[in-house]
């Protein structure tokens, strides 16, 4: 898959500036705000008990957050954080050597949580419902269970695929909170806010631009942010207006909705090869050389999102919406009966 600059993922040195881009708190954290509302009360209920912190389970798209609430949820406890993944837990005994060295309430949180190994999961239950560890020694008729206690800790998983999650695993999470994309006024305020701590002179209303095009998600306002910087510096006096953002976006191919090149190349194929559909996900992954779990799990859900494709039991579809933001006429609108 060929790299995007509207994909949420974020490469290594791109993690590097969002670290140094993360607020600290929950006061500088901008959306999310029944999240934070919620986190806030349970925090505070915790401390008041003096307890650790019920497990905490974040889900959603990436690039919305899911480590910067970890971070803070950890800060706001005054407890030390334990950063890992799923995929990292290869074997029960890491796991065993990660939660027998967390302090009393410490936080450990584990991205992509739902791409666990079996057997490290099955150890993790009784380490988040009991705070300890099974262990079988020996073999045979000679085997017994030892059991080895654990200070209280607070488990925050963040996965962008909820439904992967065993129901064993979800049901020990006390909280569960889903983060949404971002509104355009929210997303303007994290550009502004980025290019002050970048020292990146820009506009209001060129930091709305850019926040238009960034697909509801701050990784991607600040990817963007970046890139339309080097316009404005080469192509223009160094500050981001609104035209020279216009401009830079339009020769980045990212237009106001946020959708780039590959998003319109699979419109269009759908719309020129399948009259707008229904068509099936591996036929569409063929027409367009491209895996179809890459469709399915990187290009669709966005789309689905602004209402430009409609899954169907026959097919995916696109909407009238396409036909217009295109500028494609389309002489018969087969799916609508589809989709009524």
């Amino acid at each position: 898959m060929e790299e995007r600059l509207v994909s949420a993922g974020a490469g290594e040195e791109e993690q590097k500036i969002d670290r140094a881009l993360r607020p600290v708190n929950f006061n500088n954290f901008i959306g999310q705000q029944k999240i934070k509302s919620n986190l806030k009360v349970f925090i505070q209920a915790a401390q008041e008990r003096e307890e650790s912190l019920d497990h905490v389970l974040l889900y959603g798209p990436p690039g919305l957050g899911k480590t910067t609430l970890a971070y803070i949820i950890a800060r706001q406890m005054g407890v030390n954080i334990r950063v890992t993944s799923g995929p990292a837990i290869e074997r029960p005994g890491d796991l065993a050597a990660i939660v027998t060295n967390l302090g009393q309430g410490d936080v450990l949180f584990i991205d992509e949580i739902h791409r666990l190994h079996r057997s490290v999961e099955e150890i993790l239950y009784p380490a988040m419902e009991d705070f300890a560890l099974d262990f079988i020694i020996g073999k045979g008729p000679s085997a017994r269970s030892l059991r080895l206690d654990l200070a209280p800790f607070t488990l925050i998983g963040a996965t962008t695929r909820a439904g992967l999650l065993s129901s064993p695993l979800r049901d020990r999470f006390g909280v569960v909170n889903r983060l949404e994309y971002y509104q355009k006024e929210d997303l303007k305020r994290i550009i502004l806010n980025s290019a002050d701590f970048l020292n990146i002179s820009i506009s209001a209303a060129g930091a709305l631009k850019i926040a238009e095009s960034s697909r509801g998600t701050p990784r991607i306002s600040n990817r963007l942010l970046k890139r339309v910087r080097d316009f404005a510096q080469v192509q223009g006096s160094g500050e981001i207006d609104e035209e020279i953002a216009v401009r830079a976006l339009g020769l980045l191919e990212v237009d106001h909705l946020g959708l780039d090149h590959t998003d319109r190349k699979m419109l269009t194929v759908m719309i020129e090869k399948f009259s707008g559909g229904p068509v099936g996900l591996d036929t569409l992954a063929a027409a367009i050389s491209e895996e179809s779990e890459t469709i399915e799990d990187v290009y669709e859900p966005y789309l689905i999102q602004i209402g430009f494709i409609s899954r169907t039991p026959r097919g995916r579809v696109v909407t009238p919406q396409v036909y217009r933001h295109l500028n494609i006429e389309s002489k018969n609108y087969v799916q609508k009966s589809l989709l009524d």
